[in-house]
C-alpha cells in the first residue's frame, strides 16, 4: 500500500516564487501551478538546509518529479547512486530511494551520515532473501562463487562474493572467470542474464513487486492501440515481456536508448516515475506505459526530506562486522565495467 500524502502545509510566498522560478520550470509539464505552490517552500527549505549541512542528495529514477528535478545533486541508477555515494565530498548523503540504496551509500562512506528520509522505504526483493539463505545455497553449491544484486540487506551483501546491477550484471558474472555462478535473487534478472553468458546461473525465486506485474499481453495490447511504439523493457521483468520488447536494458540503458534514438513514441516498462521524468527533458517524445508504481520509493517526500535535514535522522547505521564483509562485496561491483 502506497503511504498516504503527508500535509504541505509551509507558507508560499512572493520570495520563495522568485527564488524557486527556475526550479519549477524544470517540471513545468508535470506539475501544475497549485501543486508547485505546495512543494515550493519545501523546495526553497531543502536547498537552503543543503548548504548550511554541507549535504548531497541522491534521487533514484523512480523518484517523483519534484524530488528528481528541484531538490537532487545527483540522480540515477542503483550504480551510479553508489558510485556518487563513494566520491561525494558532502558530510551528509540524503538517499532518496530505498533502504539498501541508504545502507550502500553509508558502506561506501563509514564516517559520513548517511539519510534515509522514510526507514519503512524498503524492497521486496531485499525482503525476499536471508544471510542465512546465502550460507545455505553456498554449502548446496561448495567452491560456487555468489554475485548478489545490489537489491539486498547488507547483511546478504556480506555474504557474497561481488554485488551488481542490472546495468552490469552480465559483465560482473564474466568477470569472474568461472563456469557458474549463483545469481540472487531476482529470478527474472537472473534468466536474462543467463541468456546473455555462457556462464551457468543458480537462481533465487525473488521477484520485484513492480516490474513482476508487468504481462507480455499488455505490451501486445500496446501495440495494438499505439501504432509505431518503441517498446523499453527492465530486465527484471517476466520473460514474455522481454520477448515482446524491442530493447531490454537498466534504467541508465533505457535513458541511454531514449537520448541516441529519440523514438516518437515510446513505452518504458519499468516504474512510472521514470517515464515521467523525462517527459521535460524530452517534449518532442511521447511517453506511454503500462503504470506500476514502486509504493517504498514513494514513501520519500518532499516533508520528509526537510525533517531529515532538520533534525539529522533518521540515520543509517550497520553493524561493522557485516559493513566490512559486505563492503568488499559492493566495491568490487564498483569497479565493474557498465553492461550497456
Amino acid at each position: 500500500m502506497i503511504a498516504a500524502p503527508e500535509r504541505l502545509d509551509l507558507p508560499y510566498t512572493d520570495d520563495i516564487a522568485r527564488s524557486t522560478r527556475h526550479l519549477y520550470e524544470r517540471v513545468s509539464r508535470t506539475v501544475t501551478s497549485a501543486e508547485w505552490e505546495l512543494y515550493a517552500p519545501y523546495v526553497a527549505r531543502i536547498e537552503a538546509l543543503k548548504r548550511e549541512r554541507n549535504a548531497v542528495v541522491l534521487a533514484h529514477h523512480y523518484q517523483s518529479a519534484e524530488i528528481y528535478r528541484c531538490v537532487a545533486d545527483i540522480v540515477g541508477d542503483s550504480l551510479t547512486l553508489a558510485k556518487a555515494a563513494a566520491s561525494t565530498d558532502a558530510d551528509v548523503i540524503v538517499m532518496c530511494g530505498v533502504h539498501f540504496m541508504a545502507e550502500t551509500a553509508k558502506l561506501l562512506n563509514p564516517s559520513k551520515t548517511v539519510l534515509l528520509p522514510d526507514l519503512a522505504a524498503g524492497c521486496s526483493l531485499a525482503e525476499s532473501i536471508t544471510a542465512e539463505d546465502v550460507r545455505a545455497l553456498r554449502a548446496a553449491h561448495p567452491g560456487v562463487p555468489v554475485v548478489t544484486y545490489v537489491n539486498t540487506s547488507a547483511a546478504v551483501k556480506a555474504e557474497s562474493d561481488v554485488c551488481c546491477t542490472s546495468a552490469n550484471a552480465v559483465a560482473v558474472v564474466e568477470s569472474l572467470g568461472v563456469p557458474k555462478v549463483i545469481f540472487l535473487p531476482d529470478q527474472y534478472l537472473a534468466a536474462f542474464v543467463a541468456s546473455k553468458t555462457n556462464v551457468e546461473i543458480v537462481t533465487w525465486q525473488g521477484h520485484c513487486e513492480v516490474h513482476e506485474r508487468f504481462t507480455g499481453a499488455e505490451i501486445v495490447e500496446l501495440r495494438e492501440m499505439h501504432a509505431g511504439i518503441v517498446v523499453l523493457a527492465h530486465p527484471e521483468c517476466p520473460p514474455d515481456v522481454l520477448a515482446n520488447a524491442d530493447f531490454v536494458g537498466s534504467t541508465t540503458a533505457m535513458l541511454g536508448y531514449v537520448k541516441e534514438h529519440r523514438p516518437a513514441r515510446v513505452a518504458m516498462i519499468t516504474e512510472c516515475s521514470m517515464a515521467g521524468n523525462l517527459v521535460e527533458a524530452f517534449p518532442e517524445i511521447e511517453f506511454l506505459q503500462p503504470c506500476n508504481l514502486c509504493p517504498h520509493m514513494r514513501r520519500i517526500t518532499l516533508p520528509k526530506i526537510l525533517r531529515a535535514l532538520e533534525t539529522m535522522e533518521p540515520e543509517i547505521q550497520i553493524d561493522p562486522a557485516i559493513a566490512d564483509r559486505a563492503r568488499i562485496a559492493v566495491e568490487r561491483m564498483t569497479l565493474a565495467r557498465r553492461d550497456t
